[in-house]
């Protein structure tokens, strides 16, 4: 028996060694095969994903200042981009911007020592506080928006012109169409979108400084309706408080959030009649009792079920309701830095644009965290300020970008793992 029990331990080290000299790890370590990839093309052999599954399309838009009318002008603050196809894509800005290179770094002793501007590599000029109404003063009373920024010492036609606030481009970022005929009308567009179900395709845009929601025939020819009172805020059945973002039903109905100053989800029948509002004004950062909120900055509608994510921004939180506006469920995008600005269910997930890590994440719809891309910079593909994004049916990605100003398009790449795409959009009443 003890003459066994040696040749039994010898065995038994034996198959472990084998066992690990076979294993993935060693094998890998040893070079003799790869690891488990979490990249989004599985096993590639150096790179990283910089802009996630997609590469950045370069010269998507057109420089501006390259189209009559133009020049020599650039794209200011970018509120939201809307895809109906890769041949029209929507595109609100808050005006234009003069169009300049990149200043040549200069010492600035008056701040301090071993102080100069610009940085290399960095973005250099802040599109959302340089373009009118900035931050309309306060960043709260938008009635005195354009004043404000003028009386910080701005100019129109100088520092910044109030016009092209609405542009269409096609697949090569040529311009297609300029809603000229409304710029006047507009104060602070914030969001562009059409909803799917609506084979006539009217287009909706939300002015949240003004506080209304317009309805425009497809073609932008004509206005069919207006939901709130324009220039006046409020809070009831017929007025807003800096309305942010929409989304339908598949009747018609649409939910709004509501909004910057507002506090509140208000519910509107497919013909704009006010069916019922929820939410009260909660604190700052951390608040975790239901249906309270601060800053409603992004709404979404889950097709399949009729929940309604919305994104209370100020508490770091998606807060989940049924369609009648009763509390589900509610979870966080995390703390400091992150700064969620919108989100949208696409294809079963929840997709947000982070303003604050300037990454786009991926949720399922009970909160799990699965994958995110993105950096910050203003060379191509990389994003500072996403405030809006998009995909077409193509599965082309597009954001819209306050700070950077403008709007941005990615194309998939070649081989990558659709687990990491956005999914195709909800496309269904279009031909």
């Amino acid at each position: 028996m003890r003459n066994r029990v040696p040749i039994l331990v010898a065995s038994l080290v034996g198959l472990a060694a084998g066992y690990l000299l076979n294993s993935p790890w060693v094998s890998a370590q040893q070079g003799n095969a790869a690891p488990a990839s979490i990249a989004a093309i599985a096993n590639q052999k150096g790179g990283q994903d910089i802009f996630g599954p997609y590469d950045a399309a370069v010269g998507w838009p057109k420089k501006l200042s390259s189209i009559p009318g133009h020049g020599p002008w650039t794209f200011g603050a970018g509120q939201s981009v809307f895809a109906e196809s890769a041949n029209h894509v929507f595109v609100l800005e808050r005006g234009e911007l003069p169009d300049m290179p990149t200043p040549r770094t200069q010492k600035l002793p008056q701040f301090g020592p071993s102080v100069a501007f610009p940085i290399g590599r960095l973005p250099w000029r802040d599109a959302t506080s340089a373009s009118p109404p900035g931050n309309g003063g306060t960043g709260q009373l938008a009635e005195e928006g354009m004043q404000a920024w003028e009386g910080a010492g701005n100019k129109f036609d100088v520092d910044a012109r109030w016009a092209h606030c609405i542009l269409v481009f096609d697949a090569e970022g040529n311009l297609v169409e300029d809603w000229t005929q409304w710029d006047s009308m507009l104060q602070r567009p914030h969001f562009v979108a059409i909803n799917p179900y609506d084979a006539e395709k009217n287009v909706w845009i939300i002015d949240d400084h003004k506080h209304v929601i317009h309805k425009f025939t497809h073609d932008g020819k004509k206005e069919i309706l207006t939901v709130g009172t324009y220039g006046v805020p409020g809070n009831d059945g017929t007025h807003f408080n800096r309305p942010t973002y929409m989304d339908w039903f598949a009747n018609g109905d649409f939910v709004v959030a509501d909004g910057y100053n507002g506090t509140r989800v208000v519910k509107f029948d497919k013909d704009g009649k006010f069916v019922k509002a929820w939410g009260e004004k909660g604190s700052n950062m951390n608040d975790t009792r239901p249906a309270f909120f601060n800053n409603v900055h992004g709404i979404s509608i889950d097709s399949k079920t009729q929940r309604i994510f919305v994104n209370d921004r100020g508490n770091h939180r998606v807060q989940v309701f049924d369609k009648d506006g009763t509390f589900l469920d509610q979870w966080r995008f995390g703390d400091n830095p992150s700064d969620v600005h919108l989100l949208h269910i696409i294809d079963g997930y929840l997709w947000a644009a982070d303003r604050g890590t300037n990454k786009v994440l991926k949720y399922d719809l009970n909160g799990h965290f699965l994958y995110s891309w993105g950096t910050w910079g203003d060379f191509a593909g990389g994003m500072w300020g996403t405030h809006g994004f998009s995909v077409d049916p193509d599965g082309n990605f597009y954001v819209a970008e306050v700070d950077n100003g403008g709007a941005h398009k990615y194309t998939p790449r070649a081989g990558a793992n659709p687990a990491y795409m956005v999914g195709k959009p909800l496309r269904v009443a279009w031909k």
